[in-house]
């Protein structure tokens, strides 16, 4: 997808929300990168002076313990800003890895900032995109007590992500991207041989199909009465 620095900005929700005159300065001061799979956007703890938003593809916001495991903690897609917290003017607290090729429009903090100043309904956009990051994270918080079965765990994350990132099949709900055993992983913060296993029992139950990375959901409302039964 070939686009410049306005049309991109244009496909953006929350930038639509700016008056024209927010429009034109964001134009002029946007630019788009294009970054391929298992690139890094920016590193933990690292400088960052741009806000980053997702124009195309996917890319992960991850954490690492101090055992060296990774934590998927969100995957972002078209339309996402991937770091208000920029604006904050503090560095990163979080890692940013490209998840499938995407193009990226990047704007200095202190121009948007600008920007922001003059168009509160810009602002408030901004704080709504934040805020709902938070509520995000409280879902997450709520759904990973050790006392939740993994592959109730799995259930739950597969029926959001085809609820986020599905696309009707001839054999049901199919999740747009190819989900690795591994990423699964590090999405909820176990280890591979573990989701490996609970994968298998529920493909067992008919309750999903794995073909070459790809995840198929033959009946999402099957699925979840499973992961919310006691």
């Amino acid at each position: 997808m070939n686009l410049n620095t306005s049309e991109a900005v244009a496909l953006v929700e929350i930038l639509q929300q700016a008056t024209p005159d927010s429009i034109r300065a964001l134009s002029a001061c946007g630019r788009l990168r294009c970054l391929a799979k298992g690139e890094h956007l920016f590193l933990d703890k690292e400088p960052v002076e741009h806000l980053y938003i997702v124009i195309s593809g996917f890319v992960t916001l991850y954490t690492v313990d101090p055992q060296g495991e990774k934590k998927v903690i969100f995957l972002l897609d078209k339309g996402k800003l991937i770091n208000e917290a920029v604006l904050q003017g503090l560095p990163a607290s979080i890692n940013c890895e490209v998840f499938e090729e995407a193009q990226i429009l990047c704007f200095d903090r202190q121009d948007f900032l600008r920007v922001m100043e003059q168009d509160f309904a810009l602002t408030k956009s901004v704080l709504d995109s934040f805020a709902m990051k938070v509520r995000r994270l409280y879902r997450q918080m709520k759904n990973t007590p050790n006392s939740v079965r993994g592959d109730k765990r799995i259930a739950a994350k597969l029926w959001k992500l085809s609820r986020d990132y599905g696309v009707p099949c001839a054999s049901g709900t199919k999740i747009k991207m190819d989900l690795s055993i591994t990423y699964l992983a590090d999405m909820l913060g176990s280890r591979r041989e573990t989701v490996s296993r609970q994968l298998k029992i529920l493909a067992g139950q008919g309750l999903i199909q794995v073909n070459d990375g790809q995840i198929t959901i033959p009946d999402r409302d099957k699925l979840s009465k499973y992961f919310k039964l006691p």
